[in-house]
């Protein structure tokens, strides 16, 4: 091909950069070597340049009750504010930005999204507001997000903002184990929720999604503080190097089964449900371990307890399982708990039960599953009087089916 023929094909492409993108790239170079307590300062920097103040980040509390503001120089601090009936609590719950005018502007409050997990809320005010600025300042937001989520590996200052009471040594460990408590797709959605955030300790939850198979286990290890932490510890620890090493459910119950026999002997033990379902066609398989049976939901019903031949908690030695199965439809949710969410009673009195959970799981459905799950918690604390004398994990998981593959295109 000749040089005037390969130039004729060649595509224009436009490169130069906006004021707004130009600010963002700067954010973005310095990220990697940014000193954690500097994100706040140039943060706030960032807002000036285009007009802003009175910056604050807001992060989400371990009860999920509030948004809790992170110190930092140049950003605004203030009390907490509530998740629930405040406009940053709604930014936070519908992953959306909200614009409140007052006197002064136009306050926003833009989810900070690190993927589909929401971490908080930044909230600015600007003197008015146009499209280019929504548009800069969603992108902003998100570029935060992943700063703050980053360099949390590297302080506990974020950690230290998030926390409204002492944390016990077993929910620190419980904490540090636990995947992001959303994830989003257009296929599939899970989040999931733990009580007492400060002092969980045997429960716990893992997932993952290979291709096109979401994996996902729940545990509730036996006992109770560090003892209970540590088993649970072992248990996923197993979990994700079976899973990892990509082997059948049966399977994988058993090399569960067989690490904890050999770290702990027999009097110890863990309850679970190991699941897989195939996000492109609805297949859920699973294996029940010793654990309370999960609820379909359908329709905002909860139309079947998924039942089926179980096996022994592992630990104790039981037989290579049976794996159950169930066609999802599109919409489909499916609800995991732990014991400590039907066994809780006062003293004396009826134990919660299974059946006035269901009631609950039908009242109390969010648009999402993020919020849902939430709202189930907080609903269930209110209606047992805010007994908790064991852990009670929640994690749903929503299929919807279809197709992702548009978002590998760039449509520009």
């Amino acid at each position: 091909m000749a040089a005037g023929e390969r130039d004729s094909h060649k595509i224009l492409v436009d490169r130069s950069e906006g004021f707004g993108e130009r600010l963002l790239g700067v954010l973005l170079d310095r990220a990697h070597e940014m000193p954690p307590q500097l994100i706040a300062p140039l943060v706030a920097e960032e807002v000036r340049r285009i007009g802003g103040r009175d910056v604050s980040i807001l992060l989400q509390d371990y009860e999920q009750l509030v948004l809790t503001p992170l110190p930092g120089r140049n950003l605004t601090i203030g009390e907490p504010v509530p998740i629930d009936d405040s406009p940053a609590g709604t930014a936070f719950l519908n992953a959306k930005p909200v614009e409140k005018p007052q006197a002064d502007g136009i306050r926003m409050f833009l989810p900070l999204l690190d993927g589909s997990d929401q971490v908080g809320v930044l909230a600015l005010t600007l003197d008015t507001v146009d499209d280019d600025d929504r548009r800069l300042l969603r992108r902003l937001a998100g570029l935060v997000a992943d700063m703050l989520v980053t360099k949390s590996n590297y302080t506990d200052q974020f950690f230290q903002a998030r926390r409204r009471e002492s944390m016990s040594v077993a929910a620190e460990i419980q904490w540090s184990l636990l995947p992001p408590l959303t994830m989003l797709t257009p296929q599939v959605a899970v989040a999931g929720i733990l009580e007492p955030a400060y002092n969980i300790a045997g429960d716990s939850f893992d997932y993952a999604l290979n291709d096109d198979i979401l994996h996902v286990a729940i545990i509730d290890a036996m006992g109770h503080s560090l003892d209970a932490a540590v088993l649970a510890t072992v248990a996923i620890g197993a979990y994700r190097h079976a899973r990892r090493a990509d082997i059948g459910l049966a399977e994988l119950y058993m090399f569960m089964d067989d690490a904890i026999h050999r770290q702990f002997g027999p009097d110890h033990f863990v309850t679970a449900q190991m699941m897989r379902l195939d996000i492109g066609t609805g297949h859920l398989q699973w294996v029940n371990a010793g654990h309370p049976a999960a609820l379909l939901i359908r329709g905002r019903r909860v139309i079947q307890a998924l039942t089926g031949p179980g096996t022994l908690p592992v630990g104790f030695g039981g037989y290579m399982p049976q794996v159950s199965e169930q066609q999802l439809q599109r919409g489909d949710r499916v609800l995991f708990f732990t014991d400590g969410l039907v066994e809780e009673h006062e003293v004396g009195g009826e134990q919660f039960g299974e059946a006035r959970l269901i009631s609950v799981v039908e009242r109390v459905q969010g648009k999402s599953v993020r919020e849902m799950v939430r709202d189930l918690s907080h609903t269930l604390m209110r209606e047992r009087r805010g007994i908790t004398t064991d852990d009670a994990t929640l994690f749903l998981v929503e299929w919807s089916g279809g197709s992702a593959d548009h978002l590998a295109s760039l449509d520009l």
